[in-house]
């Protein structure tokens, strides 16, 4: 084990788009665990669209000059607790460091399922996949032949939502994707039936030739102009899950959506956000449903993986641009089990 660890800290809040200016690599002695903790050294790292917010000064967002948070799975290799095995892979949110420090409470061993890689307890058995499974059974309640729209369609809420609505019955699905690439992909590999791609033009014009006959369910990882869209071509008694943001992460002062607000009364449709923090509990109930289509192979993983975690700022920053494809993760190729 190296002696050195290495942290990422933010140093100056981003006006606009974020650059590597505005983070630093800082090394330090490995961290000592205190009794009742155990040091973690650190195997795989998520970066998600998330962190973006919490870079602005915000409550509960990133301090300056201090280790950045984020989902983690690492190795024990120190433990001053019972309750923390030396060699057990556990997941915390201590994460874009090399090394962390944790109490039991702070983290959870890691179930082993036969034939599911480690990286699915970052994607589809992760935040990213209770998000997408949250909001289609408890915020969309979704009933079997419901179609669905859902932006950002080929990130990884986008693509789990896709694959889990697949599994649960839904009718005919479309999305929105940045590139003509990624509504391949989701059209070949997802299963979703239609995409449009964003830079296209207009997203109500997009939206109407996938979905002339609107929709039941809106998954929406973006708002903005999509929102906005989504709300006219939403049937009676549709159902809007909002998740994200991500259109005005990097332009916080543009204009918010412009949409006939009668529409959500004539229509009957039921808007509802979520923080999926206040679903930990439906963790079991998702590994419970999405394990046994993992190890049957009916669902896949979409993930994008880079490797080395000096690379980690440059792949939070290529998520932001779109350049992945499914749940960004990095990994320390060194270190990293099977």
């Amino acid at each position: 084990m190296n002696d050195i660890a290495l942290t990422v800290q933010q140093t100056a809040r981003p006006h606009g788009f974020p650059t590597t200016g505005d983070f630093a690599f800082v090394e330090s002695p490995l961290p000592e665990p205190a009794p009742g903790s155990a040091l973690v050294e650190n195997l795989y790292w998520s970066v998600d669209p998330y962190h973006r917010e919490m870079m602005d000064d915000v409550p509960g967002g990133f301090t300056l000059g201090a280790p950045l948070e984020g989902r983690t799975l690492g190795r024990v290799v120190a433990s001053r607790t019972p309750r923390l095995r030396e060699g057990e892979i556990v997941f915390h949110r201590r994460g874009w460091r090399t090394h962390s420090v944790v109490a039991p409470e702070e983290s959870r061993p890691l179930p082993r399922f036969d034939g599911v890689p480690l990286t699915a307890h970052l994607s589809v058995l992760g935040g990213t996949g209770l998000t997408a499974y949250v909001g289609l059974t408890r915020i969309a309640r979704l009933r079997e032949g419901d179609d669905l729209f859902v932006s950002a369609a080929a990130g990884g809420v986008g693509t789990a939502t896709g694959r889990f609505a697949r599994l649960l019955g839904a009718g005919r699905l479309v999305g929105s994707a940045g590139s003509a690439a990624k509504a391949g992909y989701l059209t070949r590999e997802v299963g979703y039936d239609a995409v449009f791609d964003h830079h296209a033009g207009p997203a109500a014009e997009l939206l109407a030739q996938v979905a002339p006959d609107g929709f039941d369910v809106f998954v929406d990882n973006v708002g903005g102009e999509q929102l906005a869209a989504a709300v006219g071509a939403l049937r009676e008694f549709g159902r809007i899950v909002r998740v994200g943001t991500i259109s005005q992460y990097n332009t916080p002062d543009a204009p918010p959506p412009r949409f006939d607000h009668a529409d959500i009364v004539e229509k009957s449709i039921r808007m509802e956000g979520f923080l999926v923090s206040n679903y930990r509990d439906v963790q079991e109930e998702l590994e419970a449903f999405a394990v046994p289509h993992l190890q049957s192979g009916r669902l896949a993983l979409d993930e994008t993986v880079v490797d080395g975690f000096e690379h980690i700022v440059d792949a939070f920053l290529g998520m932001l641009r779109g350049e992945n494809l499914g749940k960004i993760i990095v990994r320390d190729i060194s270190q990293t089990p099977s």
